[in-house]
């Protein structure tokens, strides 16, 4: 009987032990979470510093460190269109410290490669859409041609001479100029970089013919004539760039291409921590500074509603839908 006690109240007292533990252990969690952030936060961008990307990145990590107590320190890690950075985002510890920054290549990535180390639907919590940037596409200074009907007249007469820049496979700028020749009819000499910034140094040097680009960093090598500008990839023209036509007005009917920036963290991230993010995201895109240059970029905040976990995720949703089509049928991933 004594034995038989003994072993009850050993039993009871297991029980409360690890019923305390586990209290303790949701308690500590809940309590990290509310002290959140204690250090700084890495924020990952996949492209070289100097890209439109990045360019991005940094105008909302000060607003959003200021926002949120800590410094956001923004680390490039490029390469392969984003996939690398992407891969390190998703395997990374879901504390918070860690936050991405992508456009949109995170859509397009699952019909441009074969396999991928993670899923864009399911290996990331989602922050919030940030920005859509315009894109225009560029010559270098002395190239022969001086407008988009005398560019197709070159193109025609050069074919795969003509070189054509990119940030790489899967990125923005290798698409918007894939499909370019597609619509053309030609196939030209692309030549990858680690990011727009290289690129774009490149064809500021006359090293390579043409890129497809942000308006991010190119408005005012477009202006002051350092480039030529031969179209751009929207409906209407640009604010910031009246005289340059669009590429659809030109001949390319339907052709658009606009970059959309969105905030993600590891799959796992407490919801308290992503509820901190996203006020601090709000809070930046909001701040008159970052509006103001934004503006002047001609970049367009994207509405409040979108600004969300879900707008996020709904819009990744769909564009992986549209692109994917578009890109197997344009047979990109050669």
């Amino acid at each position: 009987m004594m034995e038989t006690e003994l072993k009850i109240k050993n039993f009871v007292f297991s029980g409360i032990t690890a019923a305390l533990t586990a209290g303790a252990l949701l308690s500590g969690n809940a309590l990290a979470q509310k002290d959140w952030p204690t250090k700084s936060i890495n924020l990952v961008v996949p492209f070289a510093a100097g890209g439109p990307t990045d360019s991005i990145a940094r105008l909302i990590a000060v607003p959003m460190g200021q926002a949120l107590g800590q410094t956001v320190v923004v680390e490039n890690v490029p390469g392969a269109g984003g996939t690398i950075a992407s891969t390190k985002v998703a395997r990374a510890a879901p504390d918070g410290y860690t936050i991405y920054i992508h456009h949109m290549g995170m859509a397009t990535a699952q019909a441009l490669y074969d396999k991928l180390p993670y899923d864009p639907m399911t290996s990331f919590e989602y922050v919030g859409q940030v920005a859509d940037v315009p894109m225009v596409l560029l010559g270098k200074k002395d190239l022969p041609a001086n407008n988009f009907k005398e560019l197709e007249a070159y193109i025609k007469a050069n074919g795969s001479k003509v070189t054509m820049a990119n940030a790489g496979p899967g990125a923005v700028s290798q698409l918007c100029g894939l499909l370019f020749q597609s619509r053309m009819g030609v196939k030209l000499t692309n030549i990858p970089y680690k990011g727009t910034g290289p690129a774009l140094t490149d064809l500021l040097g006359g090293q390579v013919d043409l890129l497809c680009d942000q308006t991010t960093q190119t408005i005012p090598y477009i202006k002051d004539g350092r480039v030529k500008a031969f179209g751009t990839t929207t409906m209407k023209r640009l604010p910031a760039i009246p005289n340059v036509p669009t590429l659809n007005e030109q001949g390319l009917k339907g052709f658009e291409v606009k970059v959309w920036h969105g905030v993600y963290t590891p799959k796992g991230v407490p919801q308290p921590i992503l509820d901190k993010l996203n006020a601090a995201l709000k809070k930046a895109l909001n701040s008159p500074d970052v509006k103001k240059r934004l503006e002047d970029a001609n970049i367009d905040i994207v509405p409040a509603s979108k600004v969300s976990a879900k707008g996020l995720k709904d819009h990744l949703d769909t564009e992986i839908n549209v692109w994917g089509p578009v890109i197997r049928k344009a047979n990109i991933p050669d």
